[in-house]
Protein backbone atom coordinates (compact mmCIF):
# COMPACT_ATOMS: atom_id res chain seq x y z
CA UNK A 1 0.00 0.00 0.00
CA UNK A 2 2.71 2.49 1.05
CA UNK A 3 6.07 2.32 -0.50
CA UNK A 4 9.19 2.23 1.64
CA UNK A 5 9.96 5.95 1.28
CA UNK A 6 6.55 7.05 2.61
CA UNK A 7 6.81 4.68 5.58
CA UNK A 8 10.25 6.00 6.48
CA UNK A 9 9.11 9.62 6.21
CA UNK A 10 6.04 8.89 8.37
CA UNK A 11 8.24 7.23 11.01
CA UNK A 12 10.54 10.26 11.08
CA UNK A 13 7.65 12.70 11.44
CA UNK A 14 5.99 10.73 14.24
CA UNK A 15 9.24 10.34 16.15
CA UNK A 16 10.28 14.00 15.88
CA UNK A 17 10.55 15.89 19.15
CA UNK A 18 7.99 18.50 18.10
CA UNK A 19 5.27 15.91 17.55
CA UNK A 20 6.10 14.16 20.81
CA UNK A 21 6.06 17.45 22.77
CA UNK A 22 2.72 18.54 21.29
CA UNK A 23 1.23 15.10 22.02
CA UNK A 24 2.35 15.22 25.65
CA UNK A 25 0.99 18.76 26.11
CA UNK A 26 -2.31 17.74 24.50
CA UNK A 27 -2.64 14.72 26.80
CA UNK A 28 -1.96 16.87 29.88
CA UNK A 29 -4.50 19.46 28.71
CA UNK A 30 -7.20 16.85 28.11
CA UNK A 31 -6.61 15.24 31.50
CA UNK A 32 -6.90 18.61 33.28
CA UNK A 33 -10.10 19.47 31.44
CA UNK A 34 -11.60 16.06 32.21
CA UNK A 35 -10.76 16.31 35.91
CA UNK A 36 -12.25 19.79 36.17
CA UNK A 37 -15.38 18.67 34.35
CA UNK A 38 -15.71 15.63 36.60
CA UNK A 39 -15.30 17.77 39.70
CA UNK A 40 -17.83 20.30 38.43
CA UNK A 41 -20.36 17.60 37.50
CA UNK A 42 -20.09 15.81 40.83
CA UNK A 43 -20.87 19.00 42.73
CA UNK A 44 -17.85 18.84 45.00
CA UNK A 45 -16.98 22.40 44.19
CA UNK A 46 -19.31 24.61 46.12
CA UNK A 47 -19.54 28.28 45.51
CA UNK A 48 -19.58 30.03 48.87
CA UNK A 49 -22.88 31.74 49.43
CA UNK A 50 -23.06 35.12 51.01
CA UNK A 51 -24.90 34.97 54.32
CA UNK A 52 -28.29 36.53 54.12
CA UNK A 53 -28.65 39.65 56.16
CA UNK A 54 -31.70 39.57 58.36
CA UNK A 55 -34.24 42.04 57.18
CA UNK A 56 -34.99 44.72 59.70
CA UNK A 57 -38.62 44.92 60.61
CA UNK A 58 -39.23 48.55 59.90
CA UNK A 59 -42.62 49.68 60.97
CA UNK A 60 -43.83 52.43 58.72
CA UNK A 61 -44.51 55.66 60.55
CA UNK A 62 -48.08 56.59 60.00
CA UNK A 63 -49.28 59.83 61.41
CA UNK A 64 -52.35 61.75 60.54
CA UNK A 65 -50.78 65.11 61.10
CA UNK A 66 -47.89 66.95 59.55
CA UNK A 67 -46.34 67.50 62.95
CA UNK A 68 -42.88 65.97 63.36
CA UNK A 69 -43.40 65.60 67.13
CA UNK A 70 -40.47 67.84 67.90
CA UNK A 71 -40.30 69.32 71.33
CA UNK A 72 -40.19 73.04 71.34
CA UNK A 73 -38.19 73.74 74.47
CA UNK A 74 -37.06 77.16 73.40
CA UNK A 75 -40.62 78.46 73.65
CA UNK A 76 -41.09 77.32 77.25
CA UNK A 77 -38.22 79.38 78.62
Amino acid sequence: MFNEEVRRMLAEVISSWQVIAVTIVFIIYVSIVRSVAKTYRSGRVSIPKMPKKPKKQESPVTTDSDDLNLEEEYLEE
